[in-house]
């Protein structure tokens, strides 16, 4: 009976079902634009960069990606909170904390994924690219370019692990309806107030978008190695 009622909002396209995919899709995919700007440029740098502690900083950046969401969640509440630091800004309980918390959270993995594409192409054209006399910045252009499509499999990594998320954005959020209420927050209410259809509905709907994440990133792989054989 469930199954058939999570259907039925599913095919009946139910707005209330909808608009909290909507949202969902709408913080995570601003998460991973952030992110993305923000860890490309800085996963390339530390890839052909030489610096004092560079060793430490791959391996906490790597430590980072498993960081604990709850953390991250409590982290930003702090920040956002009336006595934190950015309180005066009125975001805490809004979908731009839960991006914040999400881009955070994301951060790590496309730092660490990027850097070890780059670093991968850096020990591959290193002496072209001193020897065409580019700048550092144009270098680091020129291998973004090159790796784009693996670092297009990196944001769906990141999509991924933000979609699926639900302690942060529960913490910073507030899960209020209609406003902050994402799907698996809303998985995670539903099913305690028994509203079962509603749940697996969403449910369904995050499992169908895992696995077009999961088949898009072996799509691309298997492209980019086409490309490269």
């Amino acid at each position: 009976m469930d199954d058939a009622g999570a259907w039925r909002l599913i095919v009946s396209a139910d707005p209330a079902l909808y608009a909290i995919v909507y949202l969902s899709l709408k913080i995570s995919l601003s998460a991973v634009l952030a992110a993305g700007l923000i860890g490309f440029p800085l996963g390339a740098l530390l890839a052909f960069s030489s610096f004092p502690g560079r060793g430490a900083v791959i391996v906490l950046t790597n430590a980072l990606m498993g960081l604990p969401p709850v953390v991250v969640g409590l982290c930003v509440f702090l920040a956002l909170s009336r006595s934190g630091p950015l309180g005066s800004l009125g975001l805490l309980f809004t979908p731009t904390a839960m991006i914040i918390a999400q881009t955070i959270l994301i951060m790590p993995i496309i730092i660490a994924l990027t850097r070890q594409t780059i670093e991968d192409l850096w020990g591959e054209y290193r002496n072209e690219l001193l020897a065409m006399g580019l700048s550092p910045l144009g270098r680091l252009i020129a291998l973004l370019y090159d790796a784009r499509i693996s670092l297009l499999t990196t944001l769906l990594a990141g999509f991924g692990r933000a979609a699926a998320e639900v302690g942060a954005v529960m913490i910073v959020g507030g899960n209020i309806e209609g406003f902050t209420r994402t799907m698996t927050t809303a998985i995670a209410l539903e099913t305690s107030k028994g509203d079962l259809p509603l749940a697996m509905g969403l449910g369904l709907i995050l499992i169908a978008i895992v696995i077009a994440i999961n088949a898009s990133t072996w799509l691309l792989g298997a492209f980019a190695r086409n490309r490269m054989g």
